[in-house]
Parts: structure tokens; C-alpha cells; sequence
């Protein structure tokens, strides 16, 4: 009986820590943020990302100095609006 409680009390923290890992992963990867270094010179850089259901999300975009708000679901990607015309401002 002592080795099972044992086994329990090391065991348990480990698959506890797995699990919480393995959430913390899914969020970052559906918020849509970089896990690793960002590397320089990219065309498209990701300001932001906003979820706001499933499937769908806001999402800033810097491309070319410009920032582009683009909605993202599962349909496709619609541009609403950009840095250049005024329409929204970024602080």
C-alpha cells in the first residue's frame, strides 16, 4: 500500500504538469502567437490577435509600414480596415 501512494505522489504531479502544459500550448497556437524567436526581415509581421469566437478572430497585421486589421473565420480573410485611410488607430 506505501508503494502505491508513492507512486501516486510522484506520479500525479507529473501528469498534472503534462496537462497543464498541453493547455497552456493549445492556447498560445490558437491565439495565433509565435512560440519561437521572430526571425528579421519578414514581410508580414502579426501585431495582434483578438478571438472572438470559435473559428473567428481580429487580427492586426503590419505589412510593407502598414497595419492592416483583417478578420479571420472560417470562410476566408476579409481586410477591414488600414493605418493609411485613418480608419483605426493603434496605441
Amino acid at each position: 500500500m506505501l508503494e502505491y501512494i508513492l507512486r501516486l505522489l510522484i506520479l500525479l504531479p507529473i501528469v498534472g504538469g503534462m496537462a497543464w502544459g498541453s493547455l497552456w500550448l493549445w492556447k498560445r497556437v490558437q491565439m495565433g502567437v509565435p512560440l519561437g524567436p521572430q526571425k528579421q526581415g519578414r514581410p508580414v509581421e502579426m501585431i495582434g490577435v483578438l478571438p472572438l469566437g470559435p473559428g473567428t478572430k481580429l487580427a492586426v497585421v503590419e505589412f510593407a509600414g502598414q497595419q492592416i486589421l483583417l478578420s479571420v473565420s472560417r470562410n476566408g480573410v476579409t481586410r477591414l480596415a488600414d493605418n493609411r485611410e485613418g480608419d483605426f488607430h493603434v496605441d
